[in-house]
Order: structure tokens, then sequence, then C-alpha cells
């Protein structure tokens, strides 16, 4: 994403000079105009400090200084503005906002849209995308009829995680679930597990279906038993009661939370983790999991998503002809929770 020298923004010249972003901005564009009065010191001064930095403008945010008023809208469809660093959003609103710093667009947070049937929604009588050049769009579940409307009135957005058609592609910046649960799938393979089990829902979220679709096509490629355990209301103990009936080795957790929560009440039963039941998360915890557990899975590239996700809309707004969905590779985390099955 960036390099080991940090790339020096209009807001460093700003702090370097005293003066505000959009006076170095001015300067840069050479502004002279009756509306617009730099002293002549100030300009000198800024001009010094592009000169000594070896500051060299993004031309995308050259070309939407020409044509945009350089504010990007920020919309989500439920509470992630995180209350400390460990919220499972914070990195996505990390990338978005050094993106945004990189190509000089300040961010507007569309907090006014009203709660209907439990989600916020875009559309209302009052809405200000209008405000904004364009949107990201953030949350685990997007409203389709929402995204066809976005997609059909050409609005430019883009989604943080993959979306489905909707009326036409949706702009988005995804991670690539199915090949990240794929490889752990064929990890456990690997190690002799024969009898798989994926607990979680599977559906709804593109997030959740993209695993559970990387799950069976994995499975099936390596000819072992693969099953769904969709666990919608059901507790940790009847979740393990129904992975020991059916003799099961290998649980794939679709939230983090999960996994810990099956993890402790198989150790009060005196089941060891992975000696008796290995156990792989998929993805980082979207709810509090206090654990000790160094759980094998993979971690989602959050802030190289919210960071694209950004890079994807300027370039959208600048006229690049670049593509419009990207998809990003996971990282794996070796862990300590997946072993080989005993007598393998």
């Amino acid at each position: 994403m960036t390099s080991s020298r940090r790339r020096v923004t209009q807001q460093d010249i700003a702090r370097m000079t005293g003066v505000s972003q959009a006076t170095v901005s001015l300067v840069l564009n050479g502004r002279h105009d009756a509306d617009v009065r730099i002293a002549p010191g100030t300009r000198e001064r800024v001009l010094q400090a592009i000169r000594s930095t070896g500051y060299v403008a993004d031309p995308i945010a050259r070309r939407l200084a020409a044509r945009h008023n350089r504010i990007l809208g920020v919309f989500t469809y439920e509470p992630v503005f995180p209350a400390g660093l460990g919220d499972f959003y914070h990195p996505f609103l990390v990338g978005i906002e050094e993106c945004a710093e990189r190509v000089g667009c300040d961010l507007l947070l569309l907090t006014s849209a009203p709660v209907v049937d439990g989600r916020r929604r875009i559309f209302h009588p009052d809405n200000r995308l209008r405000l904004a050049d364009g949107c990201i769009l953030l949350g685990r579940s997007l409203d389709p009829a929402e995204l066809a409307r976005l997609v059909a009135e050409a609005q430019p957005f883009v989604s943080v995680g993959r979306r489905d058609d909707a009326g036409g592609p949706v702009p988005y910046v995804g991670a690539d679930y199915p090949a990240a649960t794929a490889a752990q799938v064929r990890a456990a393979v690997a190690l002799g597990h024969r009898r798989l089990v994926y607990v979680g829902q599977g559906a709804g979220p593109e997030s959740h279906a993209d695993r559970l679709r990387g799950f069976a096509a994995a499975a099936a490629a390596a000819g072992v038993d693969g099953r769904h355990l969709p666990i919608a209301g059901s507790g940790a103990a009847e979740v393990l009661d129904a992975i020991r009936a059916d003799r099961r080795t290998c649980v794939f957790v679709e939230e983090f939370a999960d996994g810990v929560a099956i993890a402790e009440v198989a150790a009060a039963r005196g089941l060891r983790v992975p000696e008796d039941l290995s156990l792989v998360a998929l993805g980082d915890p979207t709810r509090p999991a206090a654990t000790d557990i160094d759980v094998t899975g993979y971690r989602i590239p959050r802030r190289e998503m919210g960071w694209q996700a950004v890079e994807v809309l300027a370039g959208m707004l600048a006229g690049e002809d670049g593509p419009t969905q990207r998809i990003l590779a996971c990282e794996p985390v070796a862990g300590t929770t997946l072993a080989a099955v005993a007598g393998a």
C-alpha cells in the first residue's frame, strides 16, 4: 500500500508551513484570481516547503481538484464507528482516511439517514448524497434495492466488500474469502481430516456465502465429507453436541467468536483443542471474543480494502478507465488450533 518512505502529502506541507491544506492546494493550482488572496510571503513559504520536500502532486488528486469539490461521503448501514482500536471496522476506516488524505479529499460522514426496520437507509427526503462527489459504502449487508438505485442513477460509489450485481455491476473492493477458506480446507485435509464441518450462516451477506462456497468446493475437490451446520439460535453447547454426534474432527467457524465459545465449552467437557477437535476461524472477530487461544485461520485485509475503495472511487471521479471491482487476498494465520487427526 505504501513504501517504506511515506509519500509527502498536502497535509504535511500544511503542517510544515502553518497554513491550511486548502491554502496549499490553491498555491499548487496557481490560483491568483481576486476571490483568492494569499499573501506573497505565505505563497513563497509554501513553495519553498514543496521544493525542499520534493512533493509531487498525486495525478488523480489533481484531476479531482479540477472537476470536483473533493468531498467523499462515507455511509454505513450499521453502527461501525469504533469505540476502541480493537473494533472490527477500525482498520477499514483507517484505510479510507489515509487514502482520502493522499488524494487530497475530505470525508463526509453521512449519519443523518433514518433507521427503517432496524436498518439505515441512504435514500430519504433529506438525504445528502449530493453534497459529496461520491460515496464509500461500509457494512456487512447492503440493501439490494438501494444498490440497484445507485447503479441505475449512475451515482459514483464503491462498496467495501464484494457485492452481487444489482441491475448492473456494483463497484467494490472485497476479500477473497473463497480462496482463503479453500486453502484452510486443503491444510486440514493434508493433516488427515476427512469429516469437516462449516459452522455459520453460509448465506445472507456475500461474505458469508463466499466462505461457504469456498469450503464446499474445496471439500468436494478433495473428496472429503464437508457438512454445513447453520447455528441460528443455537448455543455453543448445542453446536458442540451436533459436531461430536456427527464425528466431525475439524470445525470451520464463520464467526471467530463462535469458535472461541465452542472451544470454551469443549475445554469444560475435558476435550482438547486441537488434539480432540481442530478449529479454524474464517476471518477476524466481528464481535468481542476475549481468548488466549491462538486460533488458526486467516485475516481479512481490512485496512487495504478501505484504502483501495477510496482509490477506486477517486479513479472513477477522475475519469480513469481502470477496473471498478477488486478482490484482495487474505493473510493466513498459522495458529495452534489445527493439528493432525490422531492415528492419521
